[in-house]
């Protein structure tokens, strides 16, 4: 294993720890390389303990507005291009933004683990235009944005020719590293904690669930909308900007669930007839997770989910992101049949297991 490769120094390095599955990538880089020290720009306590105080961070930790640590990029860009790794022989970035742009000597092997390029230059930049996320402040981060793209822009094409090696997160990511970096890479799929999820046999299914962040372009508006229009069961987990118009679409048999654990999220998604997935996200680790769970999922057909959803086996597609296609796949859902055990053992190749083994694999071919 990588880790006992004798005197092998390690660093890890990630954009910011606060939520979500990029930082599930990190937790699993650490239990590889348990001494390695993790530099990133901020850190959550919580993250801090998760990962046994081998973070460390700067003075973008100590701003006093959340706002300008997590939106303004030239602050990351300058405190990562600062860091200094001389003595390591490998260090592994962990990025879907700045994080990638550290420079490492001579000697030293840098593996950058993508998980998008850079979301607000990229493939994203009109729905942030759209939807900046700073409220009262969103004329001026859209004048910021559109007056800074062009520099950050050039500036992320060269970060993204400093690592050695480059890891997809996805097939979808690969081709989007090939489109916008002009990049080779290769696809090695994030952990996911298949084994807690997979021990909720035996629950009674009913009605439809869809978790995550409550963002626009999550899509689960989509989710909302179809649900109240076949007036069929919706419970809707997470908190996020978009709640508030969410909720004014929601018809009765919609339910939201702000507040629910880490510990009760699996059963409830093994109480549901199928896990809804409107949105096109780089991978999707929340539907990999109602996977594990036995729940079939009803996916855009686009993005992560083409690597795990087989339709009529793991799940159903529909084609276009419209409340008409989604309504489609939900009734044909109604006359179609799965397989949980099936399902359930389908999504054993996304264990952390497997993310460790390929990525040992990769690293020995490296170093």
């Amino acid at each position: 294993m990588a880790t006992k490769r004798p005197g092998l120094k390690v660093a890890i390095v990630h954009d910011w720890l606060v939520s979500g599955g990029a930082e599930q990538v990190v937790l699993a880089l650490h239990q590889m390389f348990p001494n390695a020290p993790i530099y990133t720009s901020y850190s959550t306590d919580e993250w801090r303990t998760k990962l046994d105080n081998k973070v460390i961070t700067g003075m973008l930790q100590h701003l006093p507005f959340s706002t300008l640590r997590k939106f303004i990029p030239f602050l990351r860009i300058w405190w990562f291009l600062r860091l200094k790794f001389d003595g390591y022989d490998l260090v592994i970035s962990s990025s879907g933004a700045e994080a990638k742009g550290i420079r490492v000597p001579k000697g030293t092997v840098h593996i950058n683990y993508c998980h998008a390029p850079t979301h607000y230059y990229w493939s994203r930049y009109d729905e942030y235009m759209a939807h900046p996320g700073f409220g009262f402040f969103d004329p001026l981060a859209r004048l910021g944005l559109r007056v800074l793209v062009g520099p950050l822009r050039s500036w992320d094409l060269q970060a993204a020719k400093r690592p050695d090696v480059m890891i997809a997160n996805s097939t979808h990511i690969q081709r989007s590293i090939k489109k916008y970096y002009g990049r080779e890479s290769s696809v090695i799929f994030p952990p996911v904690d298949i084994e807690r999820f997979a021990q909720t046999g035996g629950t009674q299914r009913d009605g439809y669930v869809v978790a995550g962040r409550q963002t626009p372009y999550k899509r689960i508006d989509l989710a909302v909308q179809a649900a109240t229009r076949l007036n069929v069961a919706l419970k809707v987990i997470g908190r996020g900007s978009d709640h508030a118009r969410l909720a004014s679409m929601a018809g009765p048999s919609v339910t939201f669930l702000e507040h629910v654990s880490d510990a009760e999220m699996p059963k409830y998604f093994a109480g549901a007839k199928a896990f809804l997935f409107p949105g096109l996200d780089d991978f999707g680790i929340v539907a990999v997770e109602a996977l594990a769970a036995g729940t079939p999922v009803i996916a855009y057909q686009a993005g992560g989910s083409l690597d795990y959803v087989e339709p009529h086996k793991t799940g159903i597609f529909f084609d276009e992101q419209t409340v008409d296609a989604l309504c489609g796949a939900l009734e044909e859902f109604e006359h179609a049949s799965f397989d949980s055990t099936y399902i359930r053992q389908y999504a054993e190749r996304f264990t952390p297991d497997m993310f460790t083994q390929k990525l040992t694999k990769l690293i020995k071919n490296v170093l």
